[in-house]
């Protein structure tokens, strides 16, 4: 692992020789955002779209975007493996300040690090997970990919305390999205999801279903979920990079339908997989 190469401001290395200062703001502070970037057999998956989601995350933070979408292609594509399946995870922090303050420093040269790590599948893929409800008390801009991400994991560890593989927030009565997820719903026959907006992060993997489904005559709608509804939906999944469409089996013990991966979710599932091997 330590030998594997990184990026590093302006730098390729060996992992174990990547430094960063302990007075960088994503240290002291979470000041900075992140993206990961799925790779298919060496190619980069929407890269278009994940560096449009990068530069909206740096803008919604006052942080330039210190390279064109050109060089982080050419930043990244040398960090990509022999693996058939990998992402790239890239951060960028406001840097390193003089001393420790809340307000923005002056004149700080932004701090770039990406890696490459194979995608490993995951067991709940084809089987379906358990998941949990849980009220979500995160900030009020999740649409920003920012590394502050305590509040998630604290509930991701919840699920995981409870026997699941994941949380689904709620506020005021309504889904928002999972811990580190994206959610779906069939209700009605309509595949339904959240729309966009400052309660949820902007899945690229959302955008996909959500085109493949268009694209194949499979109804789908945009709009609020209320905790009601999901927990009478027939089919449950959640979304994001690296996890792709996982199906969820069992909400707080009880079974979704039959307990069973739902055929839209089969279909969508193989479409998924296939749209996947010819896209960049």
């Amino acid at each position: 692992m330590e030998n594997k190469t990184v990026y590093l401001n302006g730098h390729y290395l060996p992992l174990s020789d990547a430094k960063i200062s302990v007075l960088d703001r994503g240290f002291l502070f979470g000041d900075g955002i992140y993206e990961v970037i799925p790779a298919y057999n060496g190619r980069l998956f929407r890269l278009h779209e994940h560096l449009l989601r990068l530069k909206n995350s740096l803008s919604h933070i006052r942080l330039a975007n210190p390279h064109s979408a050109g060089q982080w292609a050419e930043i990244l594509q040398p960090l990509l493996t022999q693996d058939p399946e990998q992402y790239i995870y890239l951060q960028i922090t406001r840097g390193v300040a003089p001393k420790r303050d809340h307000a923005f420093p002056e004149h700080t040269q932004p701090t770039v690090f990406a890696m490459c790590s194979p995608i490993t599948p995951f067991a709940g893929r084809n089987a379906g997970i358990k998941a949990v409800t849980l009220d979500d008390n995160r900030w009020g801009l999740c649409n920003i990919k920012a590394i502050t991400l305590l509040a998630n994991i604290l509930l991701r560890q919840s699920a995981v305390d409870q026997g699941a593989a994941e949380a689904i927030l709620h506020k005021d009565g309504y889904v928002t999205e999972g811990a580190a997820s994206n959610v779906f719903a069939v209700i009605d026959g309509i595949l339904t999801t959240p729309p966009n907006g400052a309660d949820i992060l902007p899945g690229i993997t959302r955008d996909v279903i959500l085109e493949l489904a268009s694209a194949n005559h499979i109804p789908t709608r945009e709009t609020v979920i209320s905790l009601e509804a999901l927990q009478m939906a027939s089919e449950i999944w959640l979304a994001s990079s690296t996890r792709e469409i996982i199906p969820v089996v069992q909400l707080d013990a009880q079974l979704v339908a039959d307990g069973k991966p739902g055929p839209v979710w089969k279909k969508i599932h193989q479409l998924f997989q296939a749209f996947k091997q010819n896209q960049t």
